[in-house]
Protein backbone atom coordinates (compact mmCIF):
# COMPACT_ATOMS: atom_id res chain seq x y z
CA UNK A 1 0.00 0.00 0.00
CA UNK A 2 1.19 3.51 -0.83
CA UNK A 3 2.43 5.35 2.25
CA UNK A 4 2.14 9.12 2.67
CA UNK A 5 3.99 10.97 5.40
CA UNK A 6 2.33 14.15 6.67
CA UNK A 7 4.69 16.55 8.48
CA UNK A 8 2.34 19.12 10.00
CA UNK A 9 2.22 20.69 13.47
CA UNK A 10 -1.47 21.65 13.32
CA UNK A 11 -3.06 18.59 14.93
CA UNK A 12 -6.58 19.41 13.72
CA UNK A 13 -5.47 19.91 10.12
CA UNK A 14 -3.30 16.78 10.21
CA UNK A 15 -6.22 14.71 11.53
CA UNK A 16 -8.45 15.93 8.71
CA UNK A 17 -5.79 15.20 6.12
CA UNK A 18 -5.21 11.74 7.55
CA UNK A 19 -8.93 10.95 7.42
CA UNK A 20 -9.24 12.09 3.78
CA UNK A 21 -6.11 10.27 2.64
CA UNK A 22 -7.00 7.03 4.40
CA UNK A 23 -10.47 7.15 2.84
CA UNK A 24 -8.71 7.50 -0.52
CA UNK A 25 -6.83 4.25 0.19
CA UNK A 26 -3.46 5.49 1.38
CA UNK A 27 -1.48 4.38 4.42
CA UNK A 28 -0.74 7.57 6.39
CA UNK A 29 1.91 8.43 8.98
CA UNK A 30 2.01 11.76 10.79
CA UNK A 31 4.84 13.77 12.33
CA UNK A 32 4.09 16.91 14.31
CA UNK A 33 7.58 18.44 14.05
CA UNK A 34 10.68 18.41 11.85
CA UNK A 35 12.84 15.97 13.84
CA UNK A 36 10.02 13.41 14.05
CA UNK A 37 9.43 13.80 10.33
CA UNK A 38 13.04 12.89 9.58
CA UNK A 39 12.84 9.88 11.91
CA UNK A 40 9.64 8.62 10.25
CA UNK A 41 11.24 9.16 6.84
CA UNK A 42 13.79 6.47 7.71
CA UNK A 43 11.31 4.27 9.56
CA UNK A 44 8.38 4.04 7.15
CA UNK A 45 10.03 4.83 3.78
CA UNK A 46 7.06 6.86 2.45
CA UNK A 47 6.13 7.12 -1.21
CA UNK A 48 5.28 10.82 -0.86
CA UNK A 49 5.59 13.58 1.75
CA UNK A 50 3.10 16.37 2.46
CA UNK A 51 5.24 18.98 4.23
CA UNK A 52 4.43 22.13 6.19
CA UNK A 53 7.15 24.79 6.37
CA UNK A 54 6.59 26.40 9.76
CA UNK A 55 7.50 23.44 11.95
CA UNK A 56 8.87 23.23 15.49
CA UNK A 57 12.32 21.75 16.00
CA UNK A 58 13.50 21.85 12.39
CA UNK A 59 11.77 24.03 9.80
CA UNK A 60 10.31 22.59 6.61
CA UNK A 61 12.99 23.97 4.29
CA UNK A 62 15.70 22.24 6.31
CA UNK A 63 13.67 19.00 6.41
CA UNK A 64 13.28 19.14 2.63
CA UNK A 65 16.98 19.74 2.01
CA UNK A 66 17.84 16.75 4.20
CA UNK A 67 15.28 14.63 2.36
CA UNK A 68 16.88 15.56 -0.95
CA UNK A 69 20.35 14.56 0.25
CA UNK A 70 19.28 10.91 0.36
CA UNK A 71 16.01 10.80 -1.63
CA UNK A 72 16.34 12.98 -4.74
CA UNK A 73 13.28 11.40 -6.42
CA UNK A 74 10.86 11.22 -3.48
CA UNK A 75 7.81 13.41 -4.32
CA UNK A 76 7.32 16.24 -1.81
CA UNK A 77 4.30 18.56 -1.79
CA UNK A 78 4.64 21.67 0.35
CA UNK A 79 1.45 22.75 2.11
CA UNK A 80 1.98 26.14 3.72
CA UNK A 81 0.37 29.41 4.75
CA UNK A 82 3.48 31.05 3.29
CA UNK A 83 2.28 31.20 -0.31
CA UNK A 84 3.69 34.32 -1.96
CA UNK A 85 5.66 33.95 -5.17
CA UNK A 86 8.93 34.35 -3.25
CA UNK A 87 7.84 31.64 -0.81
CA UNK A 88 7.12 29.30 -3.72
CA UNK A 89 10.43 30.08 -5.41
CA UNK A 90 12.27 29.25 -2.18
CA UNK A 91 10.28 26.04 -1.75
CA UNK A 92 11.03 24.85 -5.27
CA UNK A 93 14.68 25.81 -4.82
CA UNK A 94 14.78 23.58 -1.74
CA UNK A 95 13.57 20.67 -3.88
CA UNK A 96 9.76 20.62 -3.66
CA UNK A 97 7.83 18.98 -6.49
CA UNK A 98 4.66 20.97 -5.84
CA UNK A 99 3.45 23.80 -3.62
CA UNK A 100 -0.03 24.53 -2.27
CA UNK A 101 -1.03 27.49 -0.14
CA UNK A 102 -3.33 27.33 2.85
CA UNK A 103 -6.30 27.31 2.88
CA UNK A 104 -6.55 24.58 0.26
CA UNK A 105 -9.06 22.19 -1.24
CA UNK A 106 -8.75 18.54 -0.23
CA UNK A 107 -9.89 17.37 -3.67
CA UNK A 108 -7.15 19.42 -5.31
CA UNK A 109 -4.55 18.02 -2.92
CA UNK A 110 -5.72 14.47 -3.66
CA UNK A 111 -5.46 15.18 -7.40
CA UNK A 112 -1.91 16.45 -7.02
CA UNK A 113 -0.94 13.47 -4.89
CA UNK A 114 -2.39 11.08 -7.45
CA UNK A 115 -0.44 12.86 -10.19
CA UNK A 116 2.79 12.30 -8.26
CA UNK A 117 2.22 8.61 -7.53
CA UNK A 118 4.10 7.37 -9.36
CA UNK A 119 5.90 10.11 -11.21
CA UNK A 120 6.41 9.62 -14.91
CA UNK A 121 9.65 7.64 -15.23
CA UNK A 122 12.55 9.56 -16.68
CA UNK A 123 14.11 7.63 -19.51
CA UNK A 124 17.87 7.49 -19.75
CA UNK A 125 17.77 10.44 -22.14
CA UNK A 126 20.83 12.56 -22.86
CA UNK A 127 20.80 15.54 -25.21
CA UNK A 128 22.93 18.55 -26.04
CA UNK A 129 21.94 21.82 -24.42
CA UNK A 130 24.01 24.83 -25.41
CA UNK A 131 27.67 24.07 -24.68
CA UNK A 132 26.78 21.23 -22.29
CA UNK A 133 24.64 18.13 -21.93
CA UNK A 134 21.37 17.37 -20.15
CA UNK A 135 21.19 13.93 -18.51
CA UNK A 136 17.56 13.47 -17.47
CA UNK A 137 17.82 10.21 -15.52
CA UNK A 138 20.83 11.57 -13.60
CA UNK A 139 19.01 14.85 -12.89
CA UNK A 140 21.93 16.97 -14.02
CA UNK A 141 23.34 19.38 -16.57
CA UNK A 142 27.05 18.92 -17.32
CA UNK A 143 29.17 21.62 -18.94
CA UNK A 144 32.96 21.18 -19.19
CA UNK A 145 33.10 19.19 -15.98
CA UNK A 146 30.70 21.48 -14.11
CA UNK A 147 27.57 19.68 -12.89
CA UNK A 148 24.31 21.49 -12.15
CA UNK A 149 21.68 19.50 -10.26
CA UNK A 150 18.11 19.44 -11.54
CA UNK A 151 15.03 18.74 -9.46
CA UNK A 152 12.72 15.94 -10.64
CA UNK A 153 10.12 18.51 -11.70
CA UNK A 154 12.68 20.50 -13.69
CA UNK A 155 13.77 17.29 -15.41
CA UNK A 156 10.16 16.44 -16.25
CA UNK A 157 9.70 19.89 -17.77
CA UNK A 158 12.77 19.41 -19.93
CA UNK A 159 11.51 15.95 -20.91
CA UNK A 160 8.22 17.36 -22.19
CA UNK A 161 9.86 20.31 -23.95
CA UNK A 162 12.48 18.05 -25.54
CA UNK A 163 9.77 15.73 -26.89
CA UNK A 164 8.67 18.67 -29.09
CA UNK A 165 12.07 20.26 -29.55
CA UNK A 166 11.92 23.41 -31.71
CA UNK A 167 8.13 23.56 -31.46
CA UNK A 168 6.03 25.57 -28.98
CA UNK A 169 4.39 23.59 -26.17
CA UNK A 170 1.14 24.94 -24.81
CA UNK A 171 1.10 25.95 -21.15
CA UNK A 172 -1.90 23.71 -20.53
CA UNK A 173 -0.07 20.73 -21.99
CA UNK A 174 2.97 21.41 -19.82
CA UNK A 175 0.79 21.63 -16.70
CA UNK A 176 -1.01 18.40 -17.59
CA UNK A 177 2.12 16.44 -18.52
CA UNK A 178 4.28 17.57 -15.59
CA UNK A 179 1.81 18.20 -12.78
CA UNK A 180 -0.91 15.83 -13.97
CA UNK A 181 -3.73 18.28 -13.31
CA UNK A 182 -4.99 21.54 -14.69
CA UNK A 183 -5.44 22.84 -11.13
CA UNK A 184 -1.77 23.81 -10.93
CA UNK A 185 -1.41 27.46 -11.83
CA UNK A 186 0.55 29.07 -14.63
CA UNK A 187 2.49 30.87 -11.90
CA UNK A 188 3.79 27.48 -10.75
CA UNK A 189 4.91 26.73 -14.31
CA UNK A 190 6.50 30.15 -14.79
CA UNK A 191 8.37 29.83 -11.48
CA UNK A 192 9.91 26.52 -12.59
CA UNK A 193 10.83 27.92 -16.00
CA UNK A 194 12.52 30.87 -14.30
CA UNK A 195 14.48 28.49 -12.05
CA UNK A 196 15.58 26.43 -15.08
CA UNK A 197 16.75 29.54 -16.87
CA UNK A 198 18.72 30.64 -13.83
CA UNK A 199 20.47 27.27 -13.82
CA UNK A 200 20.99 26.74 -17.54
CA UNK A 201 20.95 30.02 -19.43
CA UNK A 202 24.07 32.22 -19.76
CA UNK A 203 21.77 35.25 -19.42
CA UNK A 204 18.46 34.23 -17.75
CA UNK A 205 16.91 37.64 -18.58
CA UNK A 206 17.55 37.04 -22.31
CA UNK A 207 17.10 33.27 -22.72
CA UNK A 208 18.53 31.53 -25.77
CA UNK A 209 17.50 27.94 -25.11
CA UNK A 210 14.19 27.98 -23.22
CA UNK A 211 12.12 30.47 -25.21
CA UNK A 212 8.79 32.08 -24.35
CA UNK A 213 6.19 31.79 -27.11
CA UNK A 214 3.75 34.56 -26.32
CA UNK A 215 0.10 33.55 -25.92
CA UNK A 216 1.11 29.90 -26.23
CA UNK A 217 3.76 28.61 -23.85
CA UNK A 218 7.42 27.66 -24.15
CA UNK A 219 9.80 26.17 -26.72
CA UNK A 220 13.08 24.34 -26.24
CA UNK A 221 15.90 25.29 -28.60
CA UNK A 222 18.94 23.37 -27.29
CA UNK A 223 21.17 24.92 -29.97
CA UNK A 224 20.02 28.48 -29.33
CA UNK A 225 19.44 29.22 -33.01
CA UNK A 226 15.65 29.09 -33.52
CA UNK A 227 14.05 32.34 -34.64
Amino acid sequence: MTTILIVEDDAHLAAGLRYSLERAGYNVRHAEDGPTGLLLLEECRPDLIVLDLMLPGIDGHTVLRRVRETNPRLPVIILSAQSTENDQVRGFASGANDYMGKPFGVRELLARIQARLPEIPLADTTFAFGPGTIRLSALEYVDQGRSVALTPTEAQLLRVLHASVGEPVDRRDLLREVWGTRSSTTRTLDTHIRRLRQKLEPDPTNPRYIRTVHSVGYRLDPNGICS
